[in-house]
């Protein structure tokens, strides 16, 4: 292809450019243009399937919910997390604006657990604080959020240019302030310009930095796209960017490269364990000190290490298999199946990631402030690229919003953009052209990347990151050497040279921080210890006038929140300039090489080198598939979409239900209704999943009520499932519509009832279940009537005696809840005897909420049960009347418990 003059370029002017179409990137549009801003939103790929989140997500990680945590303990726990290097001003915004963050996505159709009652079903995952919160239908978030940007009100202040990727922040010349970026078309190679008042950067993380075990550049644990493209432009820009010494780390399934996904195994039962099945981690929350703890099982004679599943029961499994295997990697079922494994046979092994630079999930990104401001002005960053420390996706969310509603103060820059940086830009994008036979760029990434693994990655030494170094400044020049000779090929050279700038300061900050801190993630064995006194500091590497990289150690601010194991005292910050390399001997003493002689060929090459300085539908079935896909992008209303509905062709009908769900109009509700009744199953399962999608968002009128009612008559069960599942969660069912779904055949549909059955504390319908058939549905009984409004434990009587022991073991974990007076504390006390491990363990359960003279004794004694998780349970019971100097001893005995989980909560007394 020709390569485009600078003249050429197509301008675009806006208030607020936002550089990436993910979590942050989308949530800043959406924000600055509510402000009345206009945006333009690039991004290199397609806004509807773009960044990490279209991946899919499980859960939010770190829900401050009202009741269920509070939000100076979660900025503690972080702080925890990071070994206190942390600016604590940052991470409160997540914990206080978080909630909000969680309903104002909830607004939009993003589906968040709820109880029965509507309340946030929040898990505890980690020992300390509630803050998980699953999403079942986290696959669709970015749908939803597409959803959003193509509103009619959106649309007219929000430009969307997909599949253009800029290169460079544009700076001004006289203040250095961001006005605009450069940038190329990755399908046609336009090279385009922007002037702008504002800049967002919100790229993601550098998950394209280690190379994976399976050798396959595109195999990493995060989203392959985000090759540090924010990185390097923050950085070129002028950018502090800080921690970047502390790398992203992850447990994984091996040969997968996936997520094992144990923070939403915990509240099913599942947990990691070594190769006897002990639980070995004792560090709390996911962090560095976890992962080298994780590490040193794997390496040790205790290896290999996996997730345990395999004690669960049936329905635990298949909840878990739905979750798994359809939200964040769908193929994750594929690759167990074609392993012939299975949760309910094979528990999973596990391996350990690639590192990468993230400050979502470790705290490695761009420098900002709490309102997501860069030290350049005008410039910001927001998700996994902003350095606020296990922000995940809420602290993505919000941040994304501080950074649009602070950007929409600006107007276009008015000047003429900078012809020098625009010069820079267009050569780093159109070089590899020049040289189309020159090396490919996936030879030059893979030899670029190997190095990182060889040399940078954990444990590090200051010998192995001089030889990095060394080895990235040689590489400059093969990048600049690449070949292409078609868009995407300049796109993916593009990210080779964002991959290089990022290994060099990952390299270069791991060699300036001279002690270990934050476990595997920053683990040097030629400084091993951790230096509170001289290293309690950010360090932050920016360019200097020179173009070199420079450091500054700066002070950990004092906290907001106070945290025992830290005191920071901030204080000035200390420059260090560019950081020195370790001298690395080769074999013999150093002496002068010889020259070459005049007119060699090696002669030649030193000469040259000093000289060198939708829809969702699949278009084909049918042509009305091809009108309905351009109709959706137009927002179209009821009327429009209604011959698509009642078309003869299913496929037609299957494509117009999901831009229904795609663009919701007026009315959506009970049209959606009334495909649950259509002909073909395709067609009602994607009309019961946009109603399940859509329930936030979709108003409880008498059309949708009657709709969903009538489909409890369809034969599929499926249906009936979803119908219920709709009126529960609309409020537009009572108690005698649910009880008389506990006569439907399918046990799906009778969980359901059950569950609605509780959202209108229904108690003595409840337990009038407790006879079910199915064990499923007898422990969703023993679970609901400890749910309900005034629960009262004589209804669980006939479960407390039931044949199977699930379903005792539910009960009795019920006495928790609905309380333990002295006949069935008697019962739970008996119950410790029983073979079955499950019992055990709900008495155990129980027994906390008995009387201490009755409770604690017996507890006492379980503790030198053979099961791990009956021992645990005990220990959480006991928490329960620690104020009994007979617990307190109790749990004393068990802080030396093998299991990691069992010391760890009886610690905590």
């Amino acid at each position: 292809m020709d390569i485009p003059a600078i003249g050429d370029a197509e301008e675009i002017s806006c208030d607020v450019l936002v550089i990436g179409g993910g979590t942050a990137g989308t949530m800043a549009a959406l924000t600055a243009a509510e402000r009345g801003a206009r945006v333009l939103l690039l991004e290199k790929a397609h806004v509807r399937h773009s960044g990490a989140l279209a991946m899919g997500m499980d859960g939010v990680n770190n829900a401050v919910v009202p009741g269920r945590a509070e939000p100076d303990d979660y900025v503690a726990e972080i702080t925890r997390a990071n070994d206190g290097v942390v600016d604590q001003s940052t991470v409160r915004q997540t914990a206080t604006r978080g909630f909000a963050m969680v309903q104002r996505l909830e607004s939009y159709g993003v589906k968040f657990e709820k109880d029965e009652h509507g309340e946030y079903a929040v898990r505890q995952v980690h020992r300390s604080g509630s803050y998980v919160l699953p999403m079942p239908e986290g696959k669709d978030v970015k749908k939803v959020l597409y959803r959003q940007l193509r509103r009619r009100e959106m649309r007219e202040l929000i430009r969307i240019e997909n599949r253009v990727m800029p290169v460079r922040v544009l700076t001004a010349p006289d203040d250095g302030r961001a006005i605009g970026a450069a940038a190329f078309n990755t399908r046609t190679g336009a090279f385009v310009t922007v002037r702008a008042g504002a800049v967002v950067l919100a790229t993601g993380p550098c998950g394209r930095l280690g190379l994976p075990a399976s050798g396959y550049l595109y195999g990493t644990y995060e989203n392959p796209t985000n090759a540090g493209d924010g990185y390097a432009m923050a950085y070129h820009a002028g950018a502090a960017l800080t921690g970047i010494e502390c790398f992203q780390i992850n447990p994984l399934i091996k040969d997968y490269n996936g997520p094992a996904c144990a923070y939403v195994a915990n509240p099913f039962g599942g947990y990691q364990v070594n190769r006897h099945g002990e639980r070995f981690v004792d560090s709390d929350y996911w962090s560095g000190q976890m992962m080298a703890e994780f590490a040193a099982e794997l390496a040790s004679d205790r290896g290999p290490v996996f997730l345990k599943l395999s004690h669960l029961p049936e329905e635990s499994v298949a909840s878990l298999e739905s979750i798994l295997h359809t939200t964040e990697r769908p193929t994750r079922g594929t690759f167990h199946a074609n392993r012939g494994h299975d949760y309910r046979t094979h528990d999973i092994e596990m391996h350990i990631s690639e590192i990468g630079l993230c400050g979502g999930h470790s705290a490695s990104g761009v420098r900002v402030d709490d309102h997501a401001r860069t030290t350049v002005p005008r410039l910001y960053a927001a998700g996994d690229l902003a350095s606020v420390p296990h922000n995940y996706m809420i602290g993505a969310f919000v941040f994304g919003d501080l950074a649009g509603a602070d950007a929409a103060r600006y107007s276009p820059y008015e000047g003429e953009l900078p012809a020098g940086q625009l010069a820079a830009a267009h050569e780093l994008i159109y070089r590899p052209l020049r040289r189309p036979d020159g090396p490919p760029q996936p030879q030059v990434e893979y030899k670029l990347r190997r190095f990182v693994n060889d040399y940078v990655a954990p444990p590090k030494t200051g010998a192995k990151l001089s030889l990095a170094v060394e080895a990235f400044d040689r590489m400059t020049g093969e990048i600049a050497e690449m070949g292409a000779t078609t868009a995407h090929e300049l796109m993916r050279c593009a990210e080779v040279s964002f991959i290089r700038d990022c290994a060099e300061m990952a390299a270069r900050a791991s060699l300036a921080r001279t002690e270990s801190r934050w476990g595997l993630y920053h683990e040097r064995t030629d400084h091993p210890e951790r230096d509170d006194a001289g290293w309690l500091h950010h360090l932050d590497l920016r360019k200097s006038a020179s173009g070199a990289m420079e450091f500054t150690a700066r002070p950990v601010e004092p906290y907001l929140v106070p945290v025992d194991d830290f005191t920071p005292v901030g204080g000035p910050e200390r420059h260090l300039g560019e950081v020195a390399l370790v001298p690395v001997a080769t074999a013999g003493p150093r002496r002068t090489p010889p020259a070459a002689r005049a007119g060699s060929a090696a002669a030649a090459t030193a000469a040259g080198a000093a000289g060198a300085g939708t829809a969702g539908a699949a278009a084909g079935s049918s042509p009305r598939i091809l009108e309905l896909l351009a109709l959706a992008e137009e927002s179209p209303d009821l009327a429009a979409l209604h011959p698509y509905l009642t078309d003869a062709d299913p496929a037609v009908r299957g494509a117009a239900v999901a831009a229904l769900g795609e663009t919701v109009p007026a009315g959506a509700g009970p049209a959606l209704a009334a495909r649950l009744a259509d002909g073909d199953p395709a067609v009602r399962a994607a009309a019961a999943g946009a109603l399940r999608e859509l329930l936030e968002v979709l108003p409880g009128d008498p059309g949708l009520a009657a709709g969903l009612r009538a489909a409890l008559a369809v034969p599929d069960a499926a249906v009936r499932a979803a119908a219920l599942e709709a009126l529960r969660a609309l409020r537009l069912g009572d108690a005698g519509l649910y009880a008389a779904a506990l006569a439907d055949a399918g046990v799906d549909v009778r969980i359901h009832a059950v569950r609605g059955l509780v959202s209108v504390d229904a108690a003595a319908e409840l337990a009038a279940a407790a006879g079910d058939p199915a064990r499923e549905v007898r422990v969703a009984v023993a679970k609901g009537l400890a749910a309900v409004r005034d629960p009262a434990p004589a209804p669980l009587d006939p479960l407390l005696s039931d044949a199977d022991p699930l379903v005792r073991g539910a009960a009795l974990g019920a006495l928790a809840s609905v309380g333990c007076p002295d006949g069935y504390a008697r019962t739970a006390v008996a119950a410790l005897a029983d073979p079955a491990w499950q019992v055990r363990a709900g008495a155990a359960a129980g027994l906390s909420a008995a009387a201490a003279e009755t409770a604690v004794p017996a507890l006492a004694k379980v503790l030198a049960d053979a099961d791990a998780d009956v021992r645990k349970a005990a220990v959480l019971a006991l928490l329960a009347h620690r104020d009994s100097a007979e617990a307190r001893a109790a749990l004393a005995t068990a802080v030396g418990d093998p299991d990691a989980d069992v010391r760890a909560y009886a610690a905590r007394a």
